[in-house]
């Protein structure tokens, strides 16, 4: 059989003294496990394994030495290579025509172990990635309200359900079970389905929604960065990307915010849009205009609006910020007019892929 590949071996070597600066022990031990098991049962099946006697036996010593770091007890082979296997199925009864189940089986009960662990700590591992992300636990989405803004009441204070009790038929309201791993385009639109286009193929739906999440969007900027980020929904496994949801209702506070000057109040009660990523972040994308951090100022002569710089209001939006993050959000901010310019498409664009790629599902 013509070999495409070779062993590295001073790679082997390196592995025995001490990990890669690139690559965790964790990872390689899982590739070492997988590369062991394949060439073992290749060899016990097919007889067309892929490393040699004396490339075994440097993979075998590296697969022990990494293991060991891991905290793991490496699986006690009873043969050192493939020439070793061999004469071990013949001792133990496992030649024949039907022999190589009994091979295949015997592979599984060495390295089986092994690998179950390593997923253990990969889950473990998993688990620890996510230990600083928003507390809490998600109930339902408010957004994409068009028209009047709905008026929320805490419904059950001890279950913390909140009805919307006025402008309900002009917002929308997520309540499916979130996944672990976020909440993408797809789940979005298997919801609107359900909920308002029960009927409808998947494309047609998907293309309601979208139109519909558009219509809430009144500012130029921000339904640039809408419109520019749901462009990928159409490339190829574009529908498995985290949904872009505007407008997310954070919290509702009619009466701190009215009370003048009250130390609780909550000076955002809307998001411009919300990320629910597969590493379990919720990340906030905001779009400041001048109303953001100034004053209106009395219309001018010549019809121009212009803003004051307000401290006060500058104040409040970083505080905000700072509560966010403590409470486990991660905030992005762009300022209106950046997303003005001609290459505001390729900026968001360039954002965004930079964005999706810190936040994939850590391997499990």
């Amino acid at each position: 059989m013509c070999q495409l590949w070779e062993l590295d071996v001073e790679l082997m070597e390196s592995l025995r003294f001490g990990p890669l600066p690139d690559r965790p022990d964790l990872d390689v031990a899982v590739a070492l496990t997988r590369l062991l098991h394949e060439d073992f049962v290749a060899r016990g099946t097919r007889h067309d394994e892929r490393m040699n006697d004396e490339e075994v036996v440097l993979a075998v010593k590296a697969h022990r030495a990494v293991l060991e770091r891991l905290g793991l007890e490496p699986p006690q082979l009873p043969f050192r290579h493939h020439s070793g296997f061999y004469d071990y199925w013949r001792k133990n009864d496992m030649s024949g025509g039907g022999g190589w189940q009994a091979r295949r089986e015997c592979i599984e009960e060495l390295l089986g172990p092994t690998r179950q662990a390593l997923e253990d700590l990969q889950e473990a591992e998993y688990e620890w990635r996510f230990k600083n992300g928003p507390r809490g636990t998600f109930k339902n989405l408010i957004f994409a309200a068009i028209g009047p803004k709905p008026q929320i009441v805490l419904r059950d204070a001890v279950s913390n359900e909140v009805e919307i009790v006025r402008n309900a038929e002009n917002c929308l309201v997520y309540r499916d079970p979130l996944p672990l791993q976020g909440l993408t385009w797809r789940q979005m639109v298997t919801w609107w389905q359900a909920h308002h286009m029960p009927d409808s193929e998947e494309r047609e739906a998907a293309d309601a929604l979208y139109r519909r999440l558009y219509r809430s969007l009144d500012s130029l900027p921000e339904q640039t960065v809408l419109r520019t980020y749901c462009a990928r929904y159409a490339e190829p496994d574009g529908f498995d990307l985290p949904a872009l949801i505007p407008q997310v209702y954070l919290h509702y506070d009619p009466y701190t915010r009215k009370s003048g000057g009250h130390s609780g109040a909550l000076h955002r009660e809307r998001m411009d849009f919300l990320l629910l990523a597969p590493d379990r972040s919720r990340i906030v994308i905001e779009v400041d205009g001048a109303h953001h951090y100034g004053i209106k100022n009395p219309t001018g002569a010549d019809g121009r609006t212009t803003y004051a710089a307000s401290p006060r209001l500058y104040s409040e939006m970083v505080a905000e910020d700072r509560r966010l993050r403590l409470a486990g959000y991660e905030i992005y901010r762009f300022g209106g007019w950046e997303l003005t310019r001609p290459d505001s498409p390729q900026l968001i664009s360039d954002f965004f892929t930079e964005l999706l790629t810190r936040h994939k599902k850590p391997t499990p």
